[in-house]
């Protein structure tokens, strides 16, 4: 059922659907506990532990104790937890003891993935930087401790002078409908801004874990969504994961029957996870410009229109591999016959028939 995607950079893969846990501490522990047991048996591998509180710690630790090696731990450095609730430091020797209590916590010698904390402004990245904390998760993973090195931010500026060091593996970031067209408290930057970002990240080799899929639940309601039209959670998934660069979503559950809920996008057919509906939402900037969701499918004559597109993308924002993989297409560009069928499904109104032509001389096929 799980679905799995190469960490770039490495050799890990990872489970297209991980943990967050903003709210998995309600339900206490003993159901944290089952709630990871429960993820494990059904292929999860990846868990996000930036929480409300310091519950699903030790829920963690205990529920993964037999198969550690086969889960990823996707630390923060800058959450502090020690008080029993969440707390925010950029100070170096509270995130020292912050670190040493969330390895006791969760019963483990390493951590997969050392995320930077919720730098979202140039002075919190200043004072990571003053402080020593990046020198610090840098010296940590010399050591063996860390074994990747992440950042968390709602900020696609933050995220750019953090790619600019060549430091990252991973980005976390926050990918849904709202926010990418500039609804809601973290709707940080441009339209064309944050789709360069997810294209920059899929060039370099940065893989995304995306976090406030659903816009804090805002988008699964019409009375709160900012369009006045649910989605659904499905919709939410499928959108975030069609994005360039993105590994892994990690809705937060409070308990086993979220989860289930939430795996049940497996099951889910292509009309469950159609999001082209956001394409009566997108402001006027996002007219002409493929989204990848592959409303225009079927291709009368057999293009993978959605990818064509990706890769040409791609390519051009120096993605190396982009060109490798459209050559290896079956079909490419040159087999469009120009009937307009993409055309008139596209929710976006992409000239797709145009737009071949256009990656057809861009890629000589």
């Amino acid at each position: 059922m799980m679905e799995y995607r190469k960490l770039p950079r490495g050799t890990e893969t990872i489970s297209v659907i991980g943990l967050g846990n903003s709210s998995t501490g309600t339900a206490g522990e003993t159901e944290t506990e089952a709630v990871v047991a429960m993820a494990v048996e059904n292929g999860i591998n990846y868990f996000d532990l930036a929480a409300s509180d310091a519950v699903p710690f030790e829920a963690h630790g205990r529920a993964v104790a037999g198969c550690r090696d086969q889960v990823y731990f996707q630390v923060h450095f800058g959450a502090d937890y020690r008080s029993g609730t969440y707390g925010w430091t950029l100070k170096l020797e509270d995130i020292k003891r912050s670190v040493d209590w969330q390895l006791k916590a969760l019963k483990t010698d390493y951590i997969d993935f050392g995320f930077l904390h919720c730098i979202d402004e140039e002075a919190d990245l200043k004072e990571a930087e003053t402080a020593g904390t990046i020198r610090y998760i840098k010296e940590l993973q010399e050591a063996g401790v860390v074994r990747r090195i992440g950042l968390s931010t709602h900020t696609p500026v933050i995220a750019n002078k953090l790619l600019d060091t060549g430091i990252l593996d991973m980005l976390m970031f926050s990918i849904n409908p709202a926010y990418d067209y500039r609804h809601g408290e973290y709707a940080v930057g441009e339209v064309d801004e944050r789709q360069a970002l997810y294209r920059r990240c899929e060039a370099e080799g940065v893989g995304i874990s995306v976090m406030k899929a659903f816009s804090g639940g805002q988008l699964l309601s019409d009375a709160t969504s900012p369009f006045g039209k649910a989605l659904t959670e499905y919709q939410c998934i499928r959108y975030a994961l069609d994005k360039p660069g993105v590994l892994t979503v990690l809705p937060g559950v409070r308990n086993r029957e979220d989860l289930k809920r939430i795996l049940g996008y497996f099951e889910a057919s292509p009309e469950e996870t159609d999001y082209s509906v956001i394409g009566s939402f997108a402001p006027a900037e996002a007219e002409g410009s493929c989204v990848y969701c592959n409303h225009c499918k079927p291709c009368p004559a057999g293009l993978d229109v959605g990818l064509i597109n990706k890769y040409y993308d791609l390519a051009k924002a120096g993605d190396a591999l982009a060109r490798d993989h459209y050559a290896n297409l079956e079909k490419k560009a040159s087999a469009c016959v120009g009937c307009g069928h993409c055309d008139r499904r596209c929710p976006f109104h992409v000239v797709q028939t145009e737009r071949m032509k256009e990656i057809q001389e861009y890629f000589g096929a």
